[in-house]
């Protein structure tokens, strides 16, 4: 009679005492949790589009019933390739003056959008890095004047809403001749009414999501400029390299590592924007997703599939690159000090053209802004020729009754409207939460990576609180629109800041990765010698040394969130925060509300900025070069 042995015990206690060993480790168990939380709220919402893409929804279906297999009901959600198939292979017939056009519900809805997204994003790119990373050389490493002034605006228009620049686009060059409506700025001063593809489309696109973004290239290519050791270019001028190829040769292969994390941050950002190509009527994935997700939202959710695998692929090359990088060593050591190009004259000229630029995308926006509200007829600039005495007004202020004439629409004064400030109010509990949540997680992840830097866990914990920072925000939203909608968690204060969370833990997770990986172990491990608890080594020890930082991760998201449109209109009424009302307003011809809630971010945003900065010291261009 043969007996089968019995696994040894040993073994198993032995695979068992590994378990407690690891799990002993408050950072090991602390990365378990973090790692099946974020899978969870980043992977399943992701996973509903996918599913929603294979659904029939009630409405959604324009062509005949008997169109689709006998097997599937329109009505029951049950799956079916019909989404694909009708947005990849049928064609729609539309009547263009007297003939009648057939054309693919593809090039209609899909490649045509496509295209725009990734032509705004590529164009983005290229501008967002010659002007921002041109300025940051400027700063970092000339004479240029007026550094300290230069560097502390430049920032402004993306720390102001995304779409201020594009409202500022239409103030200044909308025509009644040419875009209809009122004529703007430009042509009430000058009479010069541009064409319509400066005014629309493409082009003015392009600029905006530019200007908007080049800060992102001059904080990180400005850092890289700053602390770039002297060394090497002293090399290639004792050996008479001439300047131009030093630049080509030395000083630029230095910055591609930052010249390519701003394409993929910017690339990403711009692929998913929602607000300017709205305002300036370009159609794109996301403006097209809004349009079809009423009708057409089995084939909106392919669009935010695509939206979803640029994330990927992003993340994919930004993994590539960062981890075969090159280092340039010098055998001499650091420099301690920076070759400043002398720029002569030239100091003051540029000098001027920045402060003008700088004028024109940072501070001229709030002028217009705070003027619209005073204009009996927002944008309607006539009053500079024919005077400024009765053609102001303070009625979009301090209206205190609902008034139907005079074009109030029985709305109240901005200062009067509970409207207003109840969505303010909310806009703001969402971004405390989401900045409370998000900067606690984040910060627990960087310093659980930080303990654990050679683990594939580790690495995918913090791949995985990357990775939707680098999709578009759009797909996000629409992500947990679907997830919301179907745990019952719609237009709720929940699943703005789940939603909001999850796409700033970034913010966070990484400020607090960079500071804990300079903190020296043996500072934790004395404190484990005395047996001082975790959470006491954590708020006596390493949260004050790294305070700064930390206090980053959390603001980042806070400030964030206050100006957030793309992630949240999906997820909420009009009325639940500030944001989601400028669409009503605008529909209203409402536009003076609209200007007075984007004064009041923006000055709200400004005021926290300096707020923080004189508290704790910190600024989004310290270190660069504001105090040269």
């Amino acid at each position: 009679m043969t007996t089968i042995a019995a696994p040894a015990p040993d073994s198993f206690r032995r695979k068992l005492n590994k378990v407690k060993t690891y799990l002993s480790k408050p950072q090991n168990t602390i990365l378990l949790i973090l790692g099946i939380l974020l899978t969870v709220t980043t992977i399943f919402p992701m996973v509903t589009i996918v599913r929603d893409t294979v659904k029939l929804h009630p409405g959604s279906v324009d062509s005949a019933p008997a169109a689709i297999d006998s097997q599937f009901d329109v009505l029951d959600g049950s799956y079916t390739t019909y989404n694909w198939k009708n947005l990849f292979t049928d064609s729609i017939t539309t009547r263009v003056g007297r003939e009648r056009v057939t054309r693919s519900v593809a090039s209609i809805y899909l490649w045509t959008p496509l295209l725009n997204s990734v032509l705004i994003s590529i164009f983005a790119c290229i501008g967002a890095i010659l002007y921002g990373g041109i300025f940051a050389y400027l700063v970092t490493r000339t004479n240029l004047k007026f550094k300290k002034y230069l560097s502390s605006i430049f920032i402004f228009p993306y720390i102001m809403p995304q779409w201020t620049l594009a409202v500022l686009w239409q103030n200044l060059f909308n025509s009644n001749l040419i875009t209809g409506g009122n004529d703007g700025l430009f042509v009430a001063l000058f009479h010069v009414y541009m064409p319509k593809w400066w005014c629309e489309g493409l082009f003015p696109v392009s600029v905006v999501l530019a200007l908007h973004y080049a800060p992102f290239a001059y904080i990180l290519i400005g850092g890289i400029f700053r602390n770039m050791d002297a060394n090497l270019e002293e090399a290639a001028t004792i050996l008479n390299t001439p300047r131009w190829k030093t630049f080509l040769r030395v000083t630029l292969p230095l910055v591609r590592p930052a010249i390519l994390s701003t394409v993929l941050l910017v690339f990403s950002s711009a692929m998913g924007s929602y607000p300017i190509p709205h305002y300036l009527k370009l159609n794109t994935l996301s403006t097209q997703y809004v349009g079809m997700s009423s009708n057409r939202a089995g084939q909106a959710s392919i669009l935010a599939v695509i939206m979803m695998l640029f994330g990927f692929l992003i993340l994919i090359v930004n993994q590539k690159t960062t981890s075969g990088r090159k280092n340039f060593t010098t055998v001499t050591g650091k420099s301690g000090q920076t070759s400043v190009v002398n720029l002569r004259s030239w100091k003051y000229i540029l000098g001027i053209v920045f402060v003008i630029t700088t004028l024109a995308t940072g501070i001229l926006p709030i002028i217009l802004f705070a003027i619209e509200t005073f204009l009996p007829n927002p944008g309607d600039y006539s009053f500079l020729t024919h005077g400024i005495a009765g053609h102001m007004t303070t009625k979009w202020w301090v209206t205190s009754e609902n008034i139907t004439e005079n074009g109030m629409y029985g709305q109240k004064g901005i200062f009067y409207n509970s409207e207003i400030w109840n969505a303010f109010g909310g806009t703001m509990i969402v971004a405390i939460l989401c900045a409370l949540c998000a900067g606690i997680i984040g910060t627990l992840i960087g310093y659980c990576v930080s303990k654990n830097r050679r683990s594939k866990w580790a690495a995918y914990v913090n791949n995985m609180a990357f990775l939707p920072y680098l999709m578009p925000s759009l797909a996000v939203g629409v992500a947990f629109f679907i997830f919301g909608s179907n745990v019952g968690i719609y237009n709720t204060i929940l699943l703005l800041v789940l939603a909001g969370t999850v796409k700033y833990i970034p913010f966070a997770s990484r400020s607090a990765l960079n500071s804990m990986m300079q903190l020296s172990g043996e500072i934790e491990e004395a404190a484990i010698i005395q047996n001082i608890p975790w959470w006491k080594r954590m708020t006596r020890i390493i949260i004050p040394i790294q305070k700064t930082s930390i206090i980053s991760g959390f603001l980042l998201p806070f400030m964030t969130c206050l100006r957030e449109l793309t992630l949240f209109m999906l997820l909420c009424g009009q009325g639940k925060i500030i944001t989601t009302m400028l669409g009503y307003f605008d529909e209203m011809g409402l536009y003076a509300f609209s200007s007075g809630i984007n004064l009041i971010l923006i000055i709200v945003i400004l005021l926290f900025n300096t707020l923080v900065n004189k508290l704790t010291g910190a600024s989004i261009d310290s270190g660069i070069g504001s105090d040269r």
